[in-house]
C-alpha cells in the first residue's frame, strides 16, 4: 500500500555527499534487489549488506550508515536484538525496520518504534511479489532518503521551524491574524537562526464534539502520546485517526491507542455508529469517511483511489468531519510525510472548525504538519508534548 508521496530527490541535496545505508536481511536474493535499488539512486550509497544482525553490529563503526534497513527475522541475530545493540554504537543512527505483513511481525514493527527505531516498510509476501512492486521500492527509498537527510541535518545546527511560503519574512511582514513562533532548538543544539512565523486563526468558539486527527511517518509513537495526555477529557466525543499504515497494523495500533488513553478503540467498520468516548482507526487499505444517517454519525469504509498517493487518506475523512460537525470540528495534524490533510485543515476551517499541528522539532518528518502550517488555517502549531494538554483544554471550553 502506497504511503504518503513525497518527491524523493529532494532527501539529499545536488553536490552533497550521499546519504550512507546498510541493508540487513537474510534473504540474499532480498538483499541483493534491495541493494541495487539504493545504488542507483544518486543521492544512495549502499555501504555494507549482511546476512544477520551480529555481523550489521559488528559493522555500524566501520561502515558508519546513515541509515540501516533491519530485517525482522534472522539467524544468529534477528532484528529486534541487533536494534538496541546498533543505536548504543551510534546514536543518531536511523533504523528502518522491514518486515512482511503478519499481525506477528506488525506487533514486533511497532514495538521497534518505541525502541527507537526511525519507521518501517512493510514487505510483500514474496520474493517475486517484492521484485516487482513498484509502491515498496519507492517508499522504501523516499524514506531512506527523507529520514537520512533529517538525520544529517539534525547533527548540526537544528533548523527552526520554517514555512516556504514564509521563507525571509519578519513579524512586521507576516501576515495580519495571530502569529505562531518556532519551539524552542532541541537540547544541546547550537544557537537557532531567527524563527519563522506562521499566521493563526482564532480557535473556534463552540466546544468541539468531535476529534479528528491525521498522522503519518512517526505517528504511531506520536498518537500514544497524545492519545495519553487526553485519556479521559474526550469521555463525552468520539475519536476518529486516519495514520497511514497497512492492514493488520492498522487493528494493532488501535489496541495501542486504546490501552494509553484508557479508552475503547478499535479499526472503524463500515456502517458503524460513532460512540462518544470511543476511538476509531481508519483500517489500511480503505478510505474512512464518515456520514450523517438521521440523528446517527456512521462510518463509511470506501475503496476509492489512493488520495495523495495514501489509503487511507487524511483528506476525505477531514473533509466529511467538517460537513457534519462544522464549528465543532477539533482536527490535529501530526508527524509525517507528504502534504495529506493540507486541504482538509482548509475545508476544517472554512466550517468554522479548529486545528492543531505538531511543530517541526518534535516531528519525525515535518511534512504534512508543515503542509498544514503554511495554510495560515491552524490555531497554533505546538511541540508534541502541549499537544495533548491543550486538546483537554479545548475540549473543556478553554482554548488559551
Amino acid at each position: 500500500m502506497p504511503f504518503a508521496q513525497q518527491n524523493i530527490t529532494s532527501g539529499a541535496n545536488p553536490g552533497t555527499d550521499p546519504i550512507k545505508v546498510m541493508v540487513v536481511d537474510d534473504a540474499v536474493v532480498i538483499r541483493g534487489l534491495l541493494t541495487r535499488w539504493l545504488d542507483t539512486d544518486p543521492g544512495l550509497k549502499v555501504v555494507g549488506s549482511h546476512r544477520n544482525g551480529k555481523l550489521a553490529v559488528d559493522d555500524i563503526e566501520k561502515s558508519n550508515p546513515d541509515v540501516v534497513v533491519l530485517d525482522i527475522e534472522m539467524p544468529e541475530m534477528d532484528g529486534m536484538t541487533a536494534l538496541p545493540l546498533m543505536l548504543a554504537k551510534k546514536r543518531d543512527l536511523v533504523v528502518i525496520m522491514a518486515s512482511t505483513l503478519t499481525r506477528r511481525n506488525a506487533e514486533i514493527s511497532l514495538k521497534a518504534l518505541s525502541l527507537g527505531a526511525a519507521d518501517y516498510v512493510p514487505k510483500p509476501e514474496s520474493t517475486s511479489e517484492v521484485t516487482t512492486s513498484v509502491d515498496f521500492r519507492r517508499e522504501l527509498i523516499e524514506k531512506v532518503k527523507v529520514l537520512g537527510a533529517r538525520a544529517r541535518r539534525m547533527r548540526g545546527p537544528v533548523r527552526t521551524m520554517r514555512a516556504e511560503t514564509n521563507a525571509g519574512r519578519t513579524a512586521s511582514q507576516a501576515p495580519v491574524g495571530r502569529l505562531a513562533t518556532a519551539a524552542a532548538p532541541l537540547r544541546g543544539a547550537a544557537p537557532a537562526a531567527p524563527r519563522a512565523t506562521f499566521k493563526l486563526r482564532p480557535y473556534s468558539a463552540v466546544r468541539p464534539r468531535i476529534l479528528a486527527i491525521g498522522s503519518s511517518t512517526g505517528g504511531p509513537q506520536a498518537l500514544q502520546q497524545v492519545m495519553r495526555d487526553v485519556g479521559t477529557a474526550m469521555h463525552d466525543i468520539p475519536v476518529v485517526i486516519t495514520q497511514h499504515m497497512p492492514p493488520t497494523f492498522t487493528a494493532i495500533l488501535a489496541e495501542h491507542v486504546g490501552k494509553a488513553a484508557l479508552r475503547p478503540s478499535k479499526e472503524g467498520a463500515d456502517g458503524e455508529v460513532l460512540q462518544p468516548g470511543h476511538i476509531y482507526v481508519a483500517p489500511g487499505g480503505k478510505h474512512m469517511i464518515l456520514e450523517k444517517d438521521g440523528g446517527a454519525v456512521k462510518i463509511r469504509l470506501t475503496d476509492d483511489p489512493p488520495v495523495n498517493f495514501c489509503k487511507p487518506a487524511v483528506d476525505p475523512l477531514f473533509d466529511s468531519v467538517a460537513k457534519i460537525y462544522g464549528s465543532a470540528t477539533l482536527g490535529v495534524i501530526l508527524t509525517g510525510m507528504g502534504h495529506d490533510g493540507a486541504n482538509g485543515v482548509k475545508t476544517i476551517a472554512a466550517g468554522g472548525g479548529s486545528i492543531l499541528t505538531q511543530d517541526e522539532a518534535s516531528s519525525v518528518v515535518w511534512g504534512m504538519p508543515g503542509a498544514a502550517a503554511n495554510t495560515g488555517m491552524c490555531s497554533d502549531v505546538l511541540p508534541l508534548s502541549e499537544i495533548g494538554p491543550k486538546v483537554v483544554r479545548v475540549l473543556k471550553g478553554n482554548a488559551r
